[in-house]
């Protein structure tokens, strides 16, 4: 048996589709096709169904995906049967929350190239939401992002990586003009600036500003945190942020804290990995690393966190 062909038959599982999986592949349809067709062959067992324009799973392609994850994990341990880190030639899959990935990983990342200087590393800066999602499915190896997600899978083991303070932020003439958004049942003619609509922080300080019936002129909706920070510099509106985005601008007073009656806002942040996922050498030396970073990492492995999914 062709062990490609099980990898196809997972990637399809992830991607959703034959069409999606041969883009990722870098294979084209036909291969794909052809692949299944042999692995279908092989087990002599029909795994896919034509149903309208669909390949849907059959009830035999549905019971035999354990056995695959068997094998893959398998040929995943043998990968690293080198004993040196230095030589590993694996690779990494790491979703991480965009903050986090500006400001939280830099050293950690160095450090981790420094270690295994031959490993391929694949990074995604991506939201929270999907993060979790895609943990769950197994199609990323780590997620590094905002526990606030309103529940994890339980099939997720998750290690605590620090709680961060959010603050609201300002150009000081910004503030003079409106320095506090404490009074309630009020219009504030200013932008929001700050993330996607699913972003974890925004949907705190958008729940606050209900709860307050405080209303702003407009959202700005943008993905870069530099962007967002350089646009309320320049008086465009105010945003929302780890205090940790925007640590040297408050020390330098190009902004300043805007007041509001939030108690003590934080937002934690979490290094999850599937609990049936295998611990490669790559995904250890990551998690140390991210303890050397925050001590109070546990390197022993808690068990799955017990919250129902929302």
């Amino acid at each position: 048996m062709e062990f490609k062909y099980l990898h196809t038959f997972r990637t399809i599982i992830e991607t959703g589709s034959f069409t999606k999986a041969a883009e990722k592949l870098n294979y084209t349809q036909s291969t794909i096709t052809f692949q299944i067709g042999q692995l279908e062959q092989e087990l002599s067992v029909k795994l896919f169904e034509k149903i309208g324009r669909k390949m849907v799973l059959t009830k035999a392609g549905e019971q035999i995906i354990p056995y695959v994850d068997e094998v893959m994990r398998s040929l995943e341990k043998l990968r690293y049967f080198e004993n040196d880190l230095s030589e590993c030639r694996g690779e990494l899959h790491i979703g991480i929350g965009e903050t986090l990935l500006c400001y939280k990983l830099p050293c950690i990342l160095k450090e981790f190239q420094r270690q295994a200087p031959n490993a391929r590393l694949f990074l995604r800066s991506m939201n929270c939401y999907d993060i979790r999602n895609e943990l769950c499915s197994g199609t990323l190896d780590l997620g590094l992002l905002y526990e606030d997600v309103g529940g994890f899978d339980q099939n997720l083991i998750t290690y605590p990586f620090g709680k961060y303070p959010l603050v609201l932020i300002a150009a000081p003439d910004i503030k003079k003009s409106y320095p506090d958004f404490i009074t309630p049942n009020r219009f504030i003619p200013v932008p929001f600036i700050i993330n996607e609509a699913m972003c974890i922080f925004r949907l705190i300080f958008e729940d606050y500003l209900r709860k307050k019936s405080i209303l702003l002129d407009h959202t700005i909706e943008l993905w870069s945190i530099p962007t967002i920070k350089n646009l309320v510099m320049n008086e465009v509106g105010v945003s929302f942020l780890p205090e940790f985005t925007v640590k040297k601008e408050l020390q330098t007073h190009k902004l300043v804290e805007i007041e509001t009656d939030m108690p003590s806002p934080k937002i934690s942040a979490v290094l999850a990995h599937h609990k049936n996922k295998w611990i490669s050498p790559l995904m250890q030396c990551f998690i140390n690393l991210c303890q050397s970073a925050h001590p109070h990492i546990s390197t022993t492995p808690p068990s799955a966190r017990d919250i129902p999914s929302p």
